[in-house]
Parts: structure tokens; C-alpha cells; sequence
């Protein structure tokens, strides 16, 4: 017998509570170097420091590790909405930049809910240093399906 949780009883927002207790970080976050610090139902926050590892030939933070972030903060804010039986996939991202971002600065990817439907559900994000400097902001459409 083994203590397998089946995850399709649970809601969005506890899968993502009992991954957070578990100690489970998904590959993507650990590969380019990010965690989830807050979750709550309709917000969650991410948290990251870049490295020069994550530089563009400019010098500067690859956009792909910023639309990273913010693409995890904008579909996790949607799962943490989630009933159980359902899950969801990004459909679209548009992700803006506003401020080159540099190596060693800490930033917090902010992912708040816009709305959720039966079919869709609509989430922002924006990413900031830890002294409220705006450097992206995204939108995100996700499709909300049944398992």
C-alpha cells in the first residue's frame, strides 16, 4: 500500500499549499533559479535572484527568464483557483519590459487573478526589485479544463 495523495480531490490552491510542504520545486524553477514563496487563492509570488548565467548578449537578463517567471506567477495564480477535477494550460502570455534587469538583483514576480471562468482564466503579473523598481509585467489567458 503506498500514501499516494490523489491530487484530483484537491483544490488549485491546496495542490500548490501540499507541494509547497512537500518541499516540491518544479523542474523549470530549479533549472533557472526561482521559488514560490506565497500562495494564497487568486495571488501567489515568486521569487528569484538572477545570474549572469541567465545574460543576453546586450549584457543584460535574458527576457526568457523574465517571461519565465512571470509566465509561472500568471498560471500558478490561476491553478491556485482551481476546483478539484480541473487543470489548466497557458494559452496565451504577452509579457512587456520595462527596465533592463542586471545580475545579483533580487526580484518578485507578483501573479494576481483577473478572472476565471468555467472555460478561462485571466491572470497579470508584474516583476519587481525588492525596492518596488518595476522591470516587466505580463498577461496571461489560460484554458481551465476537466481531468
Amino acid at each position: 500500500m503506498t500514501d499516494a495523495i490523489d491530487l484530483s480531490v484537491l483544490s488549485g490552491v491546496e495542490q500548490l499549499r501540499l507541494g509547497a510542504k512537500a518541499g516540491f520545486t518544479a523542474p523549470i524553477a530549479r533549472t533557472v533559479g526561482f521559488d514560490m514563496t506565497e500562495i494564497e487563492e487568486g495571488r501567489v509570488v515568486f521569487e528569484g535572484i538572477p545570474t549572469e548565467a541567465v545574460y543576453n548578449p546586450l549584457g543584460t537578463v535574458h527576457g526568457g527568464w523574465i517571461a519565465t517567471l512571470l509566465d509561472s506567477a500568471c498560471g500558478c495564480v490561476v491553478h491556485s483557483m482551481l476546483k478539484p477535477g480541473q487543470t489548466y494550460t497557458t494559452l496565451e502570455l504577452k509579457t512587456v519590459f520595462h527596465k533592463a534587469l542586471t545580475a545579483g538583483t533580487p526580484v518578485r514576480a507578483e501573479g494576481r487573478i483577473v478572472q476565471i471562468g468555467r472555460r478561462a482564466g485571466f491572470a497579470e503579473a508584474d516583476l519587481r526589485g525588492l525596492d518596488g523598481k518595476l522591470y516587466a509585467t505580463a498577461t496571461s489567458t489560460c484554458l481551465v479544463m476537466s481531468v
